[in-house]
């Protein structure tokens, strides 16, 4: 059987005809690019190092894979943020948001062993257990844990969209963007988050509800309790 041969798409033959299609072409760039150029004007000025982030009760960590039940490089990188921050006073308690959709992944229990082991206190450490994806561990950290105002801890080509979408979501935030190795890992990441960048904005109009929500949970209020 012989399969149909594939037409060529054919260029306009007349000068206009070609204008409109670069018009047309230049006019879906420009829309392709709008969510993420919303994304560096949002944040502008609510982006930092460690030694820049102000005081702040609570640090909020994103996750990032395992690595055989480790934290994967990247989402160690995080986590070491935010253990310089609480050792150096900054913030009281970490609230760390991952996946643990199925029973043999537990992303927000291998980041508390991760961030123990580094010298921040377990009383002082919160799991959220269905932080899906950045808008999800937004709205959680809200309406679940009554989080208002956080600094927020991800890689650099994440922490623009964590900071529009955790202010969008009634948070106050500051992003802390953890630098990284320019490995073929981070150059997804951020050809990701082009594309990622149009779902933000959309999580941001339309303002869906996380997977889970469930009720209120005291972690936070407890660990800040903990502190005093």
């Amino acid at each position: 059987m012989r399969l149909p041969k594939m037409r060529r798409p054919r260029l306009p033959r007349t000068r206009a005809g070609r204008r409109r299609l670069v018009q047309a072409v230049m006019a879906g760039c420009v829309l392709a690019l709008l969510p993420s150029t919303w994304l560096y004007v949002s944040t502008e000025g609510r982006l930092g190092t460690t030694a820049d982030a102000p005081r702040t009760d609570v640090a909020v960590v994103f996750g990032a894979g395992l690595w055989d039940g480790e934290p994967s490089p990247y989402l160690a990188h995080r986590l070491d943020a935010a253990a310089t921050l609480y050792r150096g006073g900054r913030i009281k308690a970490v609230l760390v948001t991952g996946d643990n959709s199925r029973e043999d992944y537990d992303e927000p229990d291998a980041m508390r062993a991760y961030l123990t082991r580094h010298g921040v206190p377990d009383t002082r450490i919160v799991s959220d257990y269905a932080g899906f994806d950045t808008w999800d561990s937004c709205v959680r950290a809200r309406k679940i844990f009554g989080v208002d105002r956080a600094v927020l801890i991800s890689q650099d080509f994440h922490i623009r969209r964590a900071v529009a979408l955790c202010e969008a979501a009634g948070i106050s935030s500051y992003g802390v963007g953890v630098s990284a190795k320019h490995d073929v890992t981070w150059y997804y990441g951020g050809t990701r988050e082009v594309l990622a960048a149009s779902k933000a904005a959309l999580d941001v109009v339309f303002r869906p509800n996380p997977r889970f929500l469930g009720p209120k949970e005291p972690g936070v209020t407890n660990a800040l309790g903990s502190a005093r």
